[in-house]
């Protein structure tokens, strides 16, 4: 296809691992050699944030090769492909991201990234291709399913994010989405599994950035300055009270202090600190607590020692909220897929943020982690680490998954 510079070998991996082939139908047992063929182009080709060209020239190529109606150019490099049954019903939403991450890849792969400092290291590549199948096979069998499904290629899901601007130009309408679903690989979980679960699945999150102004001098005389860090040291470990001391021990939340940069030199005390960090909860209550709690914290101890602060704080992603309809949809399609119901994991959540967040405020819908770990391939690395990987056989899987809710759904909530 368009990214491929040299033929990509996918022999090695066109078989389907047995503890998962069982449950996929032959059609699409038959496409997962295109579907590992389209994850490896991609992974050789990764681009962040709303730099997704090649990605979006590759996903149109086979849209207009297949008769797809699509729009194109939303929110920068965004896609959304519409695909009606021969039959009216619901709209139900598929939702794809397609960036990759700021990281030079380790793996001694044939498919490694091309791109120096950048790849998939989160298996956006595998919701591509999975995304592809998926409006591939629909397209092949509309009168297997009632309604119409909009599959959303999003951009720059690691950063800044980018469903809330396709949902500002209007993805979710024109026809109107009653419903969305998507799906993340996941390798905290083995392959041939699902965690899903209803209410918050994944983190909100928030960050903050702090300059702390003192004042400088010499480190034998102290008495003329004003510590930049001592401040900044004080502050850090009061921060830690928040969720110690001002979150019922019964929720779930976490403030972690990434950055702290100050000082020259051994002998001179700092003028200044730098400071920032990272804050996740599931509870949406939670919203502009955490602001408060930390401006407040930061003032109390700057006032203390008579020094000031600059804090630049925003509010990144909600927590991934899902609905109980959906879930319970989503995980009646995973007992028949994976091998037995053990392979249904319940209570799945993490601290991670998503801005899928943003599509299931806006729709109800459910989100769910489908395992693509495989210690015995040696893809158990994880997400973010710069020899991630994953068994490619969840491709399939994926694909059955998206296809069997898409079947389920348009008789499950035809009026």
């Amino acid at each position: 296809m368009l990214l491929s510079a040299t033929p990509i070998p996918v022999e090695s991996a066109t078989r389907i691992a047995p503890k998962v082939a069982a449950q996929i139908r032959p059609e699409i047992q038959a496409l997962h050699p295109q579907l590992v063929t389209w994850r490896r182009q991609l992974h050789q080709n990764p681009e962040l944030g709303f730099r997704e060209e090649q990605t979006a020239a590759l996903i149109t190529h086979c849209l207009e090769s297949w008769g797809i109606d699509y729009q194109t150019g939303i929110a920068k490099t965004g896609i959304v492909a519409t695909i009606a049954s021969t039959r009216p019903g619901p709209v139900l939403a598929i939702r794809a991201d397609m960036d990759g991450l700021p990281i030079q890849e380790l793996n001694e792969v044939p498919y490694r990234s091309q791109r120096a400092g950048v790849m998939h290291a989160c298996g956006h590549d595998g919701h591509v291709a999975i995304a592809l199948g998926t409006v591939y096979y629909l397209s092949q069998h509309r009168d297997d399913f009632v309604g119409t499904v909009k599959i959303l290629f999003q951009p720059a899901e690691e950063g800044p994010g980018g469903a809330k601007p396709m949902i500002e130009a209007g993805v979710l309408e024109n026809p109107r989405v009653n419903n969305i679903i998507g799906l993340h690989l996941w390798n905290n979980l083995p392959l041939g599994t699902v965690g899903v679960r209803a209410g918050a699945q994944m983190a909100g999150v928030e960050t903050f950035h702090c300059t702390l102004k003192g004042k400088g001098g010499h480190g034998a005389i102290p008495h003329q300055t004003i510590d930049a860090i001592v401040v900044g040291a004080q502050i850090i470990n009061a921060l830690q009270t928040i969720v110690a001391r001002n979150v019922n021990p019964l929720e779930s939340a976490v403030v972690t202090i990434g950055e702290f940069h100050a000082g020259s030199a051994h002998n001179v005390i700092a003028d200044s600190a730098y400071l920032s960090g990272t804050i996740r909860y599931f509870n949406p209550a939670f919203k502009g607590f955490f602001y408060q709690r930390i401006d407040s914290i930061i003032k109390g101890v700057c006032q203390c020692h008579g020094a000031s602060y600059d804090l630049n704080y925003w509010e990144q992603y909600p927590p991934l909220v899902n609905n109980a309809q959906m879930v319970d949809l989503v995980r009646s399609v995973a007992e028949q897929v994976v091998e037995t119901p053990a392979g249904v994991v319940p209570e799945c959540q993490t601290m991670a943020a998503e801005d899928m967040a943003f599509f299931l405020q806006a729709v109800p819908g459910c989100y769910f982690f489908l395992g693509s770990a495989n210690l015995e391939q040696g893809s158990a690395y994880p997400h973010h680490h710069p020899r991630f990987d994953f068994d490619e056989s969840v491709l399939s899987m994926g694909v059955e998954m998206f296809v069997r809710c898409v079947e389920v759904y348009g008789h499950r909530f035809s009026p």
